[in-house]
């Protein structure tokens, strides 16, 4: 079969990644097996690039590639050598549906939308080791590769694979339920898919060279989170992404040197994810009804409304750490804080405080610890414990960025 014309592969590959989530999440519904559903479509856009090279690209894309899937998972049935009870059922069950049921010209948004937001739950579902949620979210609602995927978290994409293998496995032997959460359940449900999509955005913010495509996934996620479910918290962390997102341009130099918060160039930051972030944050406020990701987003609200380092309120981002640690209470919440009473009171009380917690043990094998204890050392002029510390941090930190900063560092205080 000769290759399709670039135009339309291009336009398929393009409809893959806008659609497939979309795609996916109807053929659960409609199929009740999360393997067959995949196959089936992965076998409709097979015949898509087969199919409209001579028929034309269809006005409605998405309700030609649920259907053609439908029908393709009766196939995949069939070739199978042999069928077991339950499956003669399954076939039996969706080839009557297919016959007595057509899909619609096109489905209604709401419907396919409500699918999405019950696959999301699915993939989020506790019973998962939370890597193989973060796998399965990307693999299957943002229709990533699992190459993509593997990349980004920097393992082998045979280690990817199985980790989406052992989630799939899991979902079929449990009979987890494909279902947005009781009403009684959601909170908690609903604190497992943040946390899916936060830890998504963090490997982006994070990663030294796929990293932007990650954060665009996770803020992709959370707009669509926020359109299926408009909570308080969903609203602040969509807002914290965005606000993290926007000085992306600012936080290296070309050659991919670390740039610290202080020297960043805010003429880059981008002003309408700034914008939207502020807007957001300031919604899920007003709620009355929020938790950690809106004052995270908060406290990245007061630096992106400052003009420079100097003129920001520190006082009032020690209260909002204050106010977070009432909510989550953590070492490296903790430690933020302590970097922040350092500029609002000086950096002597700063380092009492990280003293302590490396003291207490909390956080001995965290590199930013000894880097943030490093620099307030270095302020006040003590350069040998400066030194120890940024060496400290340079043995622990594994990102090429941070060590060419943290080396940097090193050298200077040889030169003074």
């Amino acid at each position: 079969m000769p290759p399709p014309p670039p135009a339309i592969a291009q336009t398929i590959d393009s409809l893959y990644r806008s659609e497939s989530g979309r795609v996916l999440a109807t053929l659960v519904r409609l199929l009740g097996d999360l393997d067959l559903a995949e196959e089936a479509m992965h076998e409709a856009f097979a015949a898509a690039l087969e199919s409209w090279p001579k028929t034309g690209i269809p006005a409605s894309p998405r309700p030609w590639l649920i259907s053609t899937a439908r029908f393709k998972a009766i196939d995949v049935l069939r070739r199978r050598a042999r069928f077991d009870g339950v499956e003669r059922d399954l076939t039996m069950h969706i080839e009557a549906q297919a016959n007595q049921t057509p899909l619609p010209q096109d489905p209604f948004e709401e419907e396919i939308e409500d699918d999405r937001l019950r696959l999301i739950f699915t993939c989020c579902h506790p019973a998962l080791a939370p890597e193989a949620q973060v796998a399965l979210t990307l693999r299957e609602i943002c229709g990533l590769t699992t190459e993509e995927i593997a990349r980004a978290f920097l393992v082998s994409p045979s280690t990817l694979a199985q980790r989406i293998v052992r989630a799939k496995a899991v979902i079929r032997d449990k009979a987890l339920p494909y279902q947005v959460p009781a009403t009684a359940e959601l909170p908690a449900r609903l604190a497992a898919v943040l946390l899916v999509v936060y830890l998504i955005f963090n490997a982006g913010y994070s990663a030294e060279t796929t990293g932007a495509e990650l954060s665009r996934e996770a803020i992709r996620l959370g707009r669509l989170l926020l359109r299926l479910l408009p909570e308080p918290e969903v609203t602040g962390l969509l807002g914290l992404m965005l606000l993290q997102e926007s000085r992306r341009a600012a936080r290296t130099t070309a050659d991919g040197s670390l740039i610290l918060l202080e020297h960043q160039n805010r003429a880059l930051w981008n002003g309408e994810h700034i914008a939207e972030g502020i807007a957001l944050t300031e919604s899920a406020l007003r709620s009355h009804r929020f938790g950690a990701y809106t004052l995270q987003a908060a406290i990245a609200a007061v630096h992106a409304e400052s003009a420079c380092t100097a003129t920001t309120d520190w006082h009032q981002i020690t209260l909002l750490y204050d106010r977070l640690l009432e909510l989550q209470p953590s070492p490296v919440i903790e430690l933020n804080r302590a970097v922040a009473v350092a500029m609002d009171q000086g950096p002597e009380h700063g380092l009492a405080l990280i003293d302590n917690l490396l003291l207490s043990d909390q956080l001995s094998n965290y590199h930013l610890a000894h880097s943030a204890r490093a620099d307030l050392c270095r302020r006040l002029g003590r350069m040998d414990e400066a030194r120890s510390s940024y060496e400290k941090a340079l043995a622990l930190t594994q990102n090429e960025s941070e060590r060419q900063f943290l080396q940097e560092r090193i050298r200077q205080l040889g030169i003074n």
